[in-house]
């Protein structure tokens, strides 16, 4: 996923703000949604696009034109009902990727089965990591290690695949230092730079988030 795409936003509580935000101010198309009338209009005085509706609501769902959005973020994981609601009515519209909230295991295992394409426990995931990570094209993970600086799984790329680490040379093309490599054989860190890579390996790598961009 990358900046290029479209982003919907559902519950603006901290969780969904901070994605919302986070995605707003990368640059990204973004349009959040709350019923809470009180919660939209604050939003609004930091996002370009706030709308009130319900979103368990076939109608409104609709009304907002959420087929033509390429990624749903449903931040409520307070109100389950509400939340499968919503995850089905976008997998109904069409939406191609639909990330949910949730509570706990069981609610997890609930808005999988019902659609949802990734489900996020919020005191695993921080907001603002999800909006990142939605926002970095190719990269499976991340994680802060500073404020300048986090570790990236990142999947490998057809052009590189066939090619080994010392041929593609990424520390100088990229900033990045490939820590550990992860296959079916499980993570590495005794890297062959001479090994060629392939489709199923991803790389784990550390990289000064102002460079990670050359990566999109």
């Amino acid at each position: 996923m990358s900046i290029h795409k479209s982003y919907a936003v559902f519950g603006l509580g901290r969780y969904g703000l901070a994605v919302a935000k986070e995605l707003a101010e990368s640059g990204a198309d973004v349009m959040a949604v709350d019923a809470d009338e009180a919660l939209v209009q604050d939003a609004a005085a930091e996002l370009a696009v706030c709308k009130c509706a319900d979103i368990t609501d076939p109608d409104a769902i609709r009304q907002l034109g959420i087929s033509n959005v390429d990624v749903v973020i449903i931040a409520m994981a307070g109100n389950l009902e509400a939340s499968v609601m919503a995850v089905t009515l976008c997998k109904d519209a069409g939406v191609p990727t639909v990330i949910a909230k949730c509570g706990s295991e069981m609610h997890r295992r609930i808005l999988l089965r019902v659609g949802a394409d990734k489900v996020v426990f919020p005191e695993n995931e921080s907001g603002m990591r999800l909006a990142k990570n939605l926002l970095s094209s190719g990269f499976v993970d991340m994680i802060e290690l500073s404020r300048n600086v986090s570790m990236v799984e990142l999947e490998v790329r057809s052009e590189w695949c066939g090619c080994s680490l010392q041929e593609l040379n990424l520390r100088k093309k990229y900033s990045i230092n490939v820590v550990a490599i992860r296959s079916d054989d499980g993570v590495s860190t005794d890297i062959d730079p001479h090994l060629p890579l392939n489709a199923g390996m991803k790389l784990i790598v550390i990289a000064d988030v102002n460079r990670l961009a050359r990566l999109k």
